[in-house]
Order: C-alpha cells, then sequence, then structure tokens
C-alpha cells in the first residue's frame, strides 16, 4: 500500500471561455469540478496505473463534503481526519487558446487537536504502508518543519518517504532525509536561490539537493522532460521527450511522482523510475484537466521517451 498525505486538499474547478476579456464580464462556456489538490492527484494518477493508494487526508465544510463523496464514488480508499475549517476551491480559467490562469484558496488553518489526530493517524497508517508519499502545500499557518516531523516519523517505521513540496516547508523536510526530494525547476530554483537556465545548472542544484539528503532528487522539467540524480549512487540522468499537443498541466508532475513510485515499488531499476514517470507526465498533458488517459498511451509514450546523462 502507498500512504499518500494530502494535507491541503481541494475541489478543482476548471473554467472554460472562448478567451479572457480583462475588466469585462466571461460567459463561461463550461465548467467542470473533480477532486484535486497534488496528493489526491497523485493517488488517482497510483489508483489510474492500477497501485493500492490510501489518502490520509483532512477535510471539512461543504467542499470537504464533495471531496469526500468524490473519493467514495471512484472508490478511492481514504482516511479522513474532520477539521472545523473549511477545505478550499481552486480555479482554474481555460480559454480556447492563450495560456491558463490559476486561482488557488490557501486552505483552512488546523485546530491544535486537528493536527494531534493528523500525527497520531500518520503513525498508525505508516505501520501498513509500503511506501509514503508527502505531496503538495500545507494548510494556513502551518509550521513549515511539519512536513520534516512526518518525515522523521516515517524513517523511525522504516518507510520510505516521497516528498514533494516547494517553499519553506522544503528545506526542514529534506534535512529529514527523505528516500527521493521531488522538485519541479522552480521549486528546485527556490531551494537553490538562483535562477537555473541550462541544463547544466539544473544538474548542479540537484547534485546539491542529493549531496544535502544522501538520497534521490527527481526534478520535472515540463517541457524539457526529468532528471534524477543521486550522488552516492553517481547517477544524473536526464529524459527527453518529444514534442507532442499540450492541452493542459495541471498535474502532470503529479502523475510523475506517482509513475515512479510503483516503478519504486515494484523494484525497478532507477532509470525506470525516471523513464515511466516521464512517460506518464507526457501522456498527461495531452487530455484535458481532470482526466486521465489510457493506460495505452502511457505505455507507448514510455517507448518514446530517451533517458540518458
Amino acid at each position: 500500500m502507498s500512504l499518500v498525505l494530502s494535507l491541503n486538499p481541494a475541489i478543482d474547478a476548471e473554467w472554460r471561455v472562448d478567451r479572457i476579456r480583462w475588466d469585462e464580464k466571461n460567459v463561461l462556456s463550461g465548467e467542470t469540478r473533480w477532486a484535486g489538490g497534488k496528493g489526491i492527484n497523485v493517488a488517482r494518477w497510483l489508483q489510474h496505473l492500477r497501485g493500492n493508494p490510501r489518502l490520509l487526508i483532512p477535510l471539512g465544510g461543504r467542499a470537504g463534503d464533495e471531496l469526500a463523496q468524490e473519493l467514495a464514488d471512484r472508490k478511492l480508499a481514504a482516511r479522513v481526519i474532520p477539521i472545523s475549517g473549511d477545505s478550499r476551491i481552486n480555479v482554474m480559467v481555460t480559454p480556447d487558446a492563450g495560456p491558463q490562469i490559476r486561482f488557488n484558496q490557501p486552505g483552512p488553518r488546523l485546530t491544535r487537536a486537528e493536527w494531534a489526530a493528523t500525527f497520531a493517524a500518520t503513525a498508525e497508517e505508516l505501520r501498513r504502508a509500503g511506501l509514503f508519499i508527502i505531496s503538495g502545500s500545507l494548510p494556513r499557518q502551518a509550521t513549515v518543519t511539519t512536513y520534516g516531523r512526518m518525515v522523521r516519523q516515517a524513517n523511525a517505521a522504516g518507510v520510505r518517504t516521497l516528498l514533494d513540496c516547494d517553499g519553506p516547508a522544503l528545506p526542514p523536510g529534506l534535512r529529514e532525509r527523505p528516500f527521493v526530494g521531488k522538485p519541479n525547476e522552480f521549486g528546485l530554483e527556490l531551494w537553490c536561490g538562483r535562477k537555473l537556465r541550462t541544463d547544466a545548472a539544473v544538474l548542479r542544484a540537484a547534485r546539491e539537493m542529493s549531496e544535502a539528503t544522501g538520497g534521490w532528487v527527481l526534478v520535472s522539467r515540463a517541457g524539457a522532460g526529468g532528471l534524477l540524480v543521486n550522488v552516492r549512487e553517481n547517477v544524473a540522468a536526464f529524459a527527453r521527450i518529444p514534442v507532442v499537443p499540450v492541452r493542459n498541466t495541471v498535474g502532470a508532475g503529479d502523475s510523475l511522482l506517482a509513475a515512479a513510485a510503483l516503478q519504486i515499488l515494484a523494484d525497478a531499476p532507477p532509470l525506470e523510475w525516471l523513464r515511466w514517470g516521464v512517460a506518464t507526465a507526457t501522456a498527461a498533458v495531452q487530455v484535458r484537466a481532470g482526466t486521465l488517459p489510457p493506460l495505452a498511451k502511457v505505455r507507448a509514450m514510455a517507448g518514446r521517451i530517451r533517458v540518458g546523462e
């Protein structure tokens, strides 16, 4: 079982318009809503790829009720921690052509008792987990050491952790030495404090992160593919992708993480973590937001990914 922690889940709502009219009324041509937030996206992908995910998730308010109902409808196993605050709703505005705009709410503030329940549930769930995936932002006003504490819990339980977050929560999480740190390029830039304008610069920063954690670093790079680094294992590999039509980029990094996690659980060679992760993300960007591509498309894409130094 892959235990997926989603501390700041959301209803994702896509509003479709023909074009964005600034300072004018924009009439929707359609709306789609689905259970989202990075952790839920990872769990959905794990399920789609024939994995066995279990979510650990705080939910509250009407959006929390909607999230819980959709998880039940999708038969996604979840341990829900009831909270008094309202779970968030994220909105993306997608025109027929041109860039997408996203608006994310900060999420609820958990009480001291709700945090205690969350940490206790994490300890219990780790007893039967084969992998622990921490994904997404922290709830409002959460301490930046929260993820680090949870990585420490997993290490004590002998469970490997994949950590996917950015901003102030990332350095304390990495200090606890997760098995895999999974930033995107922007998150890697924030961590190292400089712009990464070339492949060589991205590689240097990923090596620095691997040296800091003593483990693996998996970098999602959007149209540039991905990078896997482990200084101790002397691994540094790029994955290149073919040019594909991009319809949506929401959750692409989450699909990469889910596919890599399944390869880790299967004891596949590390370069296969990278190949299948990037292949899955490349398939994901070719479909509409909130939908998942056929597995045959993922398998076909895996055959087209070039992995090497």
